[in-house]
């Protein structure tokens, strides 16, 4: 009889050790959470901005021409009579052989079409061949090149249907000014976050994450929408360029 009471005496010790155990480990886990919990509240995240503006130093520039023809041969000849006009032309104007580049010919069958008397379209006779040629050039010589588009009547006055683009404005050092836009979007973000700190009573810790937005070129002062993927203007050679950075302080 003894014997059983002790036995029991010791399941009931063994019990309340492990459950005196089991609440002190639970007990540090919850201080564990609560203490980590508390520590990732005590953060400010803040974001900065970075911004240059820049003149752009390459231009892309192209035109098309054309001629027709009942004759393939004769439309042929004719189009290349123009190229060489349109060749001879820009080399008078300063422009590379290396900055020029002719396409392809497109060759186009021309018929002569009429509304039937049920009003139905057919296509009647061929009338000829419709070739197509265009020249596009890259230059560094921004302003020579803008000029040029801009007196292409020089060209039409010697009797080639010639048909210009808009110059698009490109530039070739994107990487350093973005550099210099991350660099400062950066400091602008860091002394932000000293600054909620400061007035928050408290010090700034360590930095915990960095995110960098994507970067948008627009012409300046303009209204232009910024959009996801990042923007790039090409029809201003004038160019503004932002960027986003959002930093992530731990606040002792």
């Amino acid at each position: 009889m003894q014997t059983i009471q002790i036995q029991n005496y010791m399941r009931t010790y063994i019990a309340v050790a492990i459950a005196a155990l089991g609440f002190i480990i639970a007990a540090a886990f919850l201080g564990n959470a609560i203490k980590n919990r508390n520590k990732s509240e005590n953060t400010v995240s803040v974001t900065g901005l970075g911004s240059k503006t820049f003149t752009s130093d390459l231009i892309s520039w192209s035109g098309s021409f054309s001629k027709n023809s009942i004759e393939l041969k004769t439309a042929y000849d004719d189009l290349a009579t123009d190229r060489k006009v349109i060749y001879d032309y820009l080399k008078s104007k300063g422009v590379k052989e290396s900055e020029m580049i002719f396409s392809a010919v497109d060759i186009q069958k021309q018929f002569r079409s009429f509304t039937d008397a049920s009003g139905t379209y057919q296509q009647g006779e061929f009338a000829g061949y419709n070739l197509t040629q265009s020249v596009s050039i890259k230059s560094k010589e921004v302003s020579k090149i803008e000029n040029i588009s801009r007196n292409i009547t020089e060209i039409i006055n010697r009797g080639i249907e010639f048909t210009s683009s808009s110059p698009q404005y490109f530039y070739t050092k994107l990487s350093d000014v973005k550099q210099e836009m991350i660099a400062s979007a950066t400091k602008d973000a860091k002394e932000r976050a000293e600054k909620i700190a400061e007035n928050a009573g408290s010090d700034l810790g360590n930095l915990k994450k960095a995110t960098m937005g994507v970067i948008q070129i627009t012409a300046p002062n303009s209204n232009e929408d910024y959009s996801y993927g990042g923007t790039y203007n090409t029809t201003s050679k004038d160019k503004e360029a932002s960027i986003t950075i959002k930093l992530e302080y731990e606040v002792d």
